[in-house]
């Protein structure tokens, strides 16, 4: 198994869209070694994400997506740590609504890519549908509460079915388009970390996809 841990922290704000805006929790993650680490989706309060990186070095800012609860702090944290943000380049027009049309630029993510922390590696996943540019990071080696391997699914998949598509620049048929063609064919015990709330599993979600299929009719 390598030497690298997952970190959680959920930090509190609001989430923005479509004129509306309502309060959120967020699951925020860093995986890394003693020495270096990468941060998933910074959200809300940068001092609460700083304490779970300590002295190490962040080697990337990764985003699932661009919604503004996940992407506000971005460059803010890019700036604090001294790292790249990462995202999918079909989030731009999420990115810019977020940020003005000066938005910072970003490091491009792409499907399959694979992203080294210390002696263990991301694998991207594009699974549009909640936005288009939505991404998983797949970490086949690493654990979580002693089980492998892990998903970290962003907004894409949560404990009782796909994210929210409700809104602009999401579409239903395509998340559970991605959902079944991207994360259901990992393997069953993959341990799901969420952008919102608990973990789930891919063997405990599975089963239920035919019942998104009828929601969504």
């Amino acid at each position: 198994m390598p030497d690298v841990t997952i970190d959680h922290t959920e930090t509190s704000g609001t989430f923005s869209l479509d004129g509306g805006t309502w309060e959120v929790d967020n699951n925020v993650w860093v995986i890394g070694d003693s020495r270096e680490c990468v941060v998933i989706d910074p959200a809300h309060d940068l001092d609460a994400v700083a304490r779970l990186v300590g002295d190490r070095t962040v080697r990337a800012v990764l985003l699932t997506h661009a919604h503004d609860d996940h992407s506000a702090h971005a460059p803010e944290a890019g700036r604090r740590f001294g790292a790249p943000v990462h995202l999918h380049p079909e989030e731009a027009p999420i990115w810019r609504l977020v940020h003005g049309d000066d938005a910072p630029e970003t490091v491009d993510l792409a499907d399959g890519q694979r992203i080294a922390i210390g002696d263990a590696e991301l694998e991207v996943l594009h699974t549009p549908g909640h936005s288009p540019g939505s991404v998983c990071f797949y970490g086949r080696d690493l654990a979580w509460e002693g089980e492998t391997p892990v998903l970290f699914s962003g907004d894409t998949l949560f404990q009782g079915g796909p994210g929210a598509t409700g809104r602009s620049y999401s579409d239903f048929p395509t998340i559970v388009a991605s959902i079944t063609d991207r994360l259901l064919v990992l393997p069953v015990e993959t341990t799901v970390l969420t952008g919102h709330g608990p973990s789930t599993r891919i063997g405990d979600e599975a089963p239920h996809r035919q019942e998104w299929l009828d929601r969504g009719a």
